[in-house]
């Protein structure tokens, strides 16, 4: 919807209403109204100068996300920036969060999920790679090679994973929380660290020493893994 131009809202208005709902003239309420004939995007008169703006305007409202501070940053697997509450107060009125994600090339995004049920809109901003979703049933629902301008979405209760190209791949993410938190599944920080040899084993029906390997991988890297050598 736009307000001027001969597409605006209040050319469908007769002149006596706009007249009378901005308490003006009926001549000048047609000039308003009718002045502008651009639709939508207007050229401005030679000349013509605009307000600079003012970073107090900025604040709160805007986050350059390359000049941030990274949440995550790991030598050969990827780069994080976080847009939550602290940093985006305004992401907090809208509920909804963000992350540019930055993953290096061959680099392993490690399956995880969002903690609070999220739903996930990914727009693939640079470099090229594959990405896995998996249901709550255990079911593959996207199985899909992914490059810049691509968009897909991470369905509620779901975990995803991705795995870059030699060129690397980039990711912007709109979450539906406004302090997204994930769950990894592999890494140091996955739950499954933090569960006692013997549940391993009955979990996975494996003997000791399956789980003894299972267990001893993955206790240095997390969320990002570097290709292997």
């Amino acid at each position: 919807m736009y307000l001027t131009g001969s597409n605006g809202i209040f050319t469908g208005f007769s002149t006596e209403f706009v007249s009378r709902a901005w308490d003006v003239e009926e001549s000048v309420a047609k000039t308003l109204v009718s002045s502008q004939t651009a639709k939508g995007i207007v050229k401005l008169d030679a000349g013509f100068q605009m307000p600079e703006p003012k970073q107090a305007n900025r604040d709160g409202m805007v986050l350059n996300c390359e000049e941030a501070p990274l949440d995550v940053d790991i030598k050969g697997g990827g780069k994080v920036v976080v847009l939550n509450t602290k940093n985006l107060p305004l992401v907090g009125e809208v509920g909804l969060g963000a992350d540019l994600v930055r993953l290096d090339g061959s680099a392993m995004c490690s399956p995880g999920f969002s903690c609070d049920s999220a739903l996930q809109v990914t727009y693939i901003v640079r470099g090229s790679g594959r990405v896995q979703v998996v249901g709550p049933d255990g079911k593959r629902v996207l199985e899909a090679h992914l490059k810049a301008g691509n968009l897909f979405i991470v369905p509620r209760f779901c975990v995803v994973s991705k795995i870059g190209d030699p060129d690397g791949m980039d990711w912007f993410s709109i979450i539906t929380t406004p302090n997204p938190i994930f769950t990894h599944l592999a890494g140091k920080t996955s739950t499954w660290k933090a569960l006692s040899p013997q549940v391993l084993q009955a979990a996975f029906k494996v003997s000791p020493d399956v789980e003894k390997l299972f267990s001893s991988k993955r206790t240095a890297e997390e969320i990002f893994f570097p290709p292997p050598n």
